[in-house]
């Protein structure tokens, strides 16, 4: 079983189209402070950004908010995270996340979020981390993405183990369950040219 202290998420600036994102994105907060687990993410104080915050802070969490200096009113950075980080770039802003974090959760969001994912899920199937991942699929918002993954394994552009370096989860109460059951360890196998 993992040990997880922090967990950094990736989610969308913007609230979306269902008010299930926001709520659970604020019942997710709450639940990591209530199990002493410091929330690490990108700092907005907007969207799911902001409503993930929220809920951590509001019950007593500790939250690392980390953002670009170019973001900061752009995004309307959140004022009252415990620890902020004003970085320079997004590349520094991502290695910092990975770096303060033990495990992470993607919530729904948009290109942004995505890129997020796939960096840090591409680093786990290169072996460059063995850190839990995490897909929290409010309202089956992720499943046309598990069913891309599929169908990239299928038609060959992946090995299978590509499935073992994430788990998906229907509900906010699943997520730390799921990243503590997660194997450690290397994902990586010999490369096939076939």
């Amino acid at each position: 079983m993992s040990i997880i202290r922090s967990v950094c998420v990736f989610c969308g600036s913007r609230p979306g189209d269902e008010p299930i994102y926001v709520e659970e994105a604020r019942r997710l907060g709450a639940l990591f402070a209530l199990a002493g687990v410091t929330l690490v993410y990108g700092g907005g104080g907007m969207g799911l950004m902001g409503a993930v915050a929220d809920g951590a802070l509001d019950a007593g969490g500790h939250v690392i908010g980390v953002i670009p200096d170019f973001l900061l009113k752009a995004e309307a950075g959140h004022g009252g995270v415990s620890e902020p980080v004003v970085v320079a770039t997004m590349h520094e802003r991502k290695m910092i996340m990975f770096e303060r974090a033990d495990a992470f959760v993607v919530l729904p969001g948009g290109i942004g979020t995505l890129e997020e994912l796939f960096e840090i899920m591409s680093w786990r199937t290169l072996a460059l981390h063995d850190k839990p991942m995490v897909m929290l699929n409010t309202a089956g918002y992720w499943t046309p993405l598990l069913d891309l993954i599929e169908r990239v394994i299928g038609r060959r552009f992946a090995s299978a183990n590509v499935r073992d370096s994430i788990r998906f989860v229907d509900s906010a109460t699943d997520v730390l369950p799921a990243l503590r059951a997660m194997p450690r360890g290397s994902l990586m196998k010999p490369l096939d040219r076939t």
